[in-house]
This record gives structure tokens, sequence and C-alpha cells, in this order.
């Protein structure tokens, strides 16, 4: 990885020099909320003729996996703030852990879903980990940087850089890389993360072959203590000044480091054997296949055994490594018409070898060391737009292998007016739980199970409905029905095991948003109602989550400059918040400590300069007066207050 990062920095460099020669003025927006983007009028570039021309910013485009099209997007918002984080995500629905590039607990769940295999294990690690859907693709009419920095906690910071040029109109490549170190709070927590990535994408003049594809590598490390003691959970909540240093506490270990690995190679192109070369042709006829490679593994490694695992097989050097290697090719054929719509039919064939490089013989039971085979699938979709009314659907089946699955995906819109648009949605999902369910080895006796041809597939049907409208509110609601739900827990020796619950549960989510604008000031708020039926205690949420922010927005310095500040208030009802298991990398379910109802105050203040957007946050500023009963999950607190900086800058040549 460093020299991926050394190359990137120069070439960051290079483009650095050059951009500053040509500074951007600014355009603010006379919205209370948003500093608009500021190029469309200024920046510009020189064709062969040396003639200037304007590039605008709806010329910088990012393509999604999906195909869908956006824009490079320069504006500051409160939702911008809500994103600027280690995943560049909104973290409504999580609760971070006390050290940036650890894990995240998650408060409400998600069950829609397109696979129809089973998913690498370590979910706990997979936040940061970026898969093909998380790559976007780019073309834009001048080079583009964007840095993203942000400090961490304690010797560290993570920044994220990338960089993209078209070198044609045809031809366009990206590569970037985020890299976090941060040493922590707490003992032996450290985290060192890196994510690189490079794309390219390319059309031919006639438009009628278009090619993408992108290379991924990533090692996520962090350092594993188990969480503090009981004992020392006592004196945490205590509040007790001698504590108060987070370094002074002795964690349950202080010798485990758990990495997750992994590269990827995809390509996916298609060719128009029929394409729509004026306004007057109905119809486009392409071809395409899409080749994925994927190679990663976790490894969980521990230089001396703890009781907190149970008995193992070694007392010194524990090494629990698992890998998986997949291979996917696709091909696709699509008709689209102007009547019919656009309709795409593929063949899938996947190879997969998860595992280990040896058996397990226990004193009842071998465990065998391959999950391994091919399976062959089919699929199609179906698009069609009449007026204010989007209709689309998705559809896949495995027709050969050892895993059975298969799913639907059905959406349909209405664009009621120009305010108001109602959504449906309707997911049907079957597919094996994750393999380290399914099949895992250990160095600990108890982290040893082969359930491969016991647990049976896990079925979800949800049922989805959205209001969108600025004058009224945003509200979503969804119904999921959940069969054969898979999950771990603590067996009767307080050790961690796969379960499947044999019956059905059924899972509502209520969310509605809103903001409200009074001069310069804005109260944006979001809340969340959730409530499970017949989860027998193996699902568990929160009743209530809640999201408000109160904030000032204004153009100063003569709209030089665009400020946004105010205070966000996150909370979430007491529940039976899900454990974390440090060997597996997983969440597993717990009923006998409930924690929760504590309030998260941070303070911000946030600028917008031309095409920098500056953030500084008091973090949990209120964690010394609202009581020390804060926690991310058992034994392991949350974030204590704390001040952070960071910006985010582009530069255009």
């Amino acid at each position: 990885m460093k020299k991926y990062a050394l190359f990137l920095l120069l070439v960051l460099s290079f483009q650095f020099v050059f951009a500053q020669k040509k500074p951007i003025k600014d355009t603010n927006s006379d919205n209370n909320t948003v500093a608009k983007d500021s190029i469309k009028k200024s920046n510009q570039y020189t064709n062969s003729n040396d003639q200037k021309k304007v590039a605008k910013i709806e010329q910088y485009k990012v393509i999604s996996f999906l195909r869908d099209t956006t824009y490079v997007d320069t504006t500051l918002s409160i939702q911008k703030d809500y994103k600027f984080n280690y995943l560049r995500e909104d973290n409504f629905n999580r609760i971070q852990f006390s050290n940036i590039g650890q894990t995240y607990n998650t408060l409400s769940e998600d069950y829609k879903s397109k696979e129809t295999l089973p998913l690498f294990g370590a979910r706990a690690r997979h936040f940061n980990y970026m898969e093909s859907e998380d790559i976007n693709y780019y073309h834009v009419p001048t080079p583009l940087t964007e840095l993203f920095y942000k400090t961490a906690f304690e010797q560290g910071q993570v920044l994220d850089a990338f960089f993209t040029v078209n070198t044609s109109k045809q031809l366009n490549m990206s590569i970037a890389y985020k890299g976090l170190r941060s040493l922590g709070k707490y003992q032996h927590i450290l985290t060192s993360t890196g994510n690189f990535r490079f794309t390219t994408n390319y059309t031919t003049k006639n438009n009628r072959y278009q090619a993408r594809a992108h290379v991924v590598m990533q090692d996520l490390f962090n350092q594993e203590n188990g969480g503090l003691t009981n004992e020392d959970v006592v004196n945490f909540e205590s509040g007790n000044p001698e504590f108060t240093d987070r370094s002074v506490f002795n964690p349950i270990f202080e010798n485990a480091e758990s990495i997750l690995e992994g590269k990827r190679f995809f390509l996916d192109h298609q060719y128009n054997i029929v394409q729509q070369n004026d306004s007057l042709s109905k119809n486009l006829l392409s071809i395409g296949t899409i080749v994925s490679f994927e190679d990663k593994y976790y490894q969980f490694t521990q230089t001396a055994r703890n009781d907190f695992f149970g008995d193992s097989f070694r007392a010194s050097n524990l090494d629990d490594k698992v890998t998986l290697e997949k291979f996917r090719t696709s091909a696709y054929i699509n008709y689209s018409n102007q009547t019919i719509g656009d309709v795409s039919f593929n063949l899938d064939y996947t190879n997969y070898n998860y595992g280990y490089n040896s058996i397990v013989v226990l004193e009842n039971q071998t465990i065998k060391n391959r999950l391994k085979g091919s399976i062959v699938s089919v699929g199609g979709s179906y698009k069609k737009t009449v007026g204010d009314f989007d209709l689309q659907g998705n559809l896949g089946i495995n027709i050969s292998g050892n895993f059975e699955g298969n799913y639907f995906d059905g959406k349909a819109a209405y664009k009621i007016n120009e305010d108001i648009k109602v959504k449906g949605e309707f997911n049907i999902n079957s597919r094996m739980p994750n393999y380290n369910h399914l099949l895992y080895q250990s160095d600990y006796i108890n982290y040893n199970w082969d359930n491969s041809d016991a647990f049976k597939n896990i079925n979800t049907k949800q049922l989805a409905f959205s209001i969108q409208s600025k004058k009224l509110a945003n509200i979503t609601i969804d119904y999921t029905n959940i069969e054969n739900f898979a999950y771990f827990a603590k067996n009767d020796d307080g050790l961690v095991k796969p379960y499947q619950h044999i019956g059905t549960i059924n899972y509502l989510r209520l969310k509605a948003s809103k903001e409200i604008f009074y001069g310069k000031m804005a109260l944006d708020n979001t809340i969340m109602y959730q409530d499970v039926v017949n989860g027998d205690n193996v699902l568990n949420v929160p009743q209530i989550i809640t999201r408000n922010t109160l904030y000032f927005s204004d153009h100063l310095f003569k709209n030089a400059l665009f400020l946004q500040t105010g205070i966000t208030l996150n909370y979430f009802t007491k529940y039976n918040m899900n454990g974390y298991d440090p060997l597996l990398a997983e969440f597993y379910t717990q009923n006998q400590t409930k924690l929760g109802a504590f309030p998260r105050l941070d303070f911000f203040i946030n600028a917008k300069i031309r095409q920098t957007r500056i953030f500084l946050k008091a973090e949990h500023f209120n964690s010394s007066f609202t009581g020390y009963n804060y926690y991310s999950a058992p034994n392991y607190p949350y974030r204590d207050f704390t001040v952070r900086f960071g910006i985010v800058w582009n530069f255009f040549l």
C-alpha cells in the first residue's frame, strides 16, 4: 500500500501546483442551507484553437455502479455535516466505537437484498470495505482532485485523496487512496487501514462500445482488547477523575490483532448492436459481459490464549485465518424501446472457494476445511417511465450448484406534483446464511463448527412505502418478514456460537424527517420508530432513534464565506444492545444488559470558502455532565468529549 500512497501523493502534488494558478470565483446561494457549486461560470479550459470555454459543474460527472449519473457536489449543507466522517456516509442508524476505524454497532437493520449466495464473514470489519457497488466512475472536462482530511484520536489522522482526469472525451482514469492511523484513547485499540482504488472507463467515438474497470486493494487492521473488564465498567461509570484518563484502564487482553484484507479486479463492457443514432430511432440493442475476481481473507492472531474465548488447542501464537476466492462472470443482453421500455437478461457463473488449509477433528465431530463449488444463475430486469410514473424490477435465481437462492426486487414511483413523490417497493430474498455461520475453524475449541448441512436458507420479504415532500416531510415505512433468521449468541458456557431461529420474525420501521426554516435558523429532525414481533429476543433494536439539529446559516464577508453553526442531538432508547466478539469480528445477540438512553450533543462550526469546506466539531461535549453511562456495545464505552477538525478541498484545473 505504501507504494500506491507515494504514487498518489506525487500525482496530487503535481495537480496542486497547477490548480492554484487558476483561482475559482465563489458564487454563493441565496438559500439558507446550501452554498451552491462555484465553478459554473469561472472554471475555464482552452481547446485546440486557443479559445476559452466554460466548464460547468454539471460536466464533472459521477457515474454509479448502476450507471446513474450525478455531478461533483461542492456545496455545504447540514447533510454534508452528517457525512463528514470516516465512512463518508450518514451514520444515523449506527453508533461508532471509541476509536475511528473500529467497527459500528447497528441500531437499525435493512434486510432488503439482491444476494443469492452467502456473504463472507467478519461483517463488523466490512463497514469500510468497498464492494463493487461502492465504486464510482467519472467523466470530467478538466482534471479534478478532492482531498478529505480529518483528525483522529491520538497520533493519527484520516486522509482520502482522489484524482481523476479525462485524457480524451473517450477515456477517463481515476486514482484514490484512503488511509487511516489512529492510536485511540484506550489501551491496545490502534487502527491502521488503507483503501486503494483505480478506475477507468472508455467509450468509442461512435458510442457503440463502452468499457469500465476498477482495481481495489484494501487492508483493514485493528488491535483488539476485548473491552473493559466488569470491574473497570464500574470505575468508568463512577466518573471518578482518576479514571478520566482512559489509558489507565486495563482491558480484558492486550495481545490480539485482526485484519481484513482483499483485492478485486473488475471489468464491465458492452457493445451496442443497434443504437439510437438520432431522435427518430426507437430501439437500442446491446450485449455485454462482466468479469470480477476477488481474493480476500480475515485473520485473528493472539500471542497467548485468554479465558475470554474459552479453551484452546495451543497456549500461544494462536492464528485463525479464513480465505475466500470468488470469480464471477456474467453475460447479458439489453433491449430498449420507447414503447416497451428497458429489458435485460443475464446468465451468471460464479466459482467460490471459502475455507481453511486443514480439517479439525473434535471428540464427536470432524470439521471440514472447505466450502467450494460453482453456481449458475439467471436473472433479468425491467425499467419503464411513462410520464411521471416509474416502474423497475429485478430478479435472479440460482439454477445449479450447492446453494439455492433467489430474489425479486420491484419498485414503482409516481410524482404527484412538483413537491410530492410517492414510491412503493417490494423485495423477496432467499439465500444461505453467511459463510462463517456455516463453517468456521479456530485455535479456540469453541469456535469450530460445521453447519453447512444443518442451516436452512434465510427467507425475507420486505414491503416499503415512502413519501418525499420538502413542504410536508419525508416519510418511509417498511415491514419485513424474516424466516430462519441466523445470528450469533452466547451458549450456556458464555461462549459465542451461531444459531438459527426456526420461526418467523416481523420487523416494522417508520422513519420521518423534516427540516424547518425560520429566517437564517433551521431545525433538521429525523426520527425512527421500530418494533419487532415474534423475535424471541434474537433481533434486538431500540424502539426510538432520533437526531435533531438546530443551526444558523449565513453568508459573510461580502459572500466570500458561507457559515453554518449549531448543535446536534443524537439519542436512542435503552435496549439489549448487541455485544461484540473480536475473534469473529461479529456482533452477537445478548439479553442481559440494556444500554442506551444517553444523549450525545455535538457543537459544530462549518464553513465554505470557494471549493473548500471546513468542519470543526466539539463531539459529545455533554459527556462529563450527563453521566458516564454511554456505550457502543457492552463493555465498550462510547467516545468522550473531543474536538476534531477537518476539510474537504476540491481543485479544478
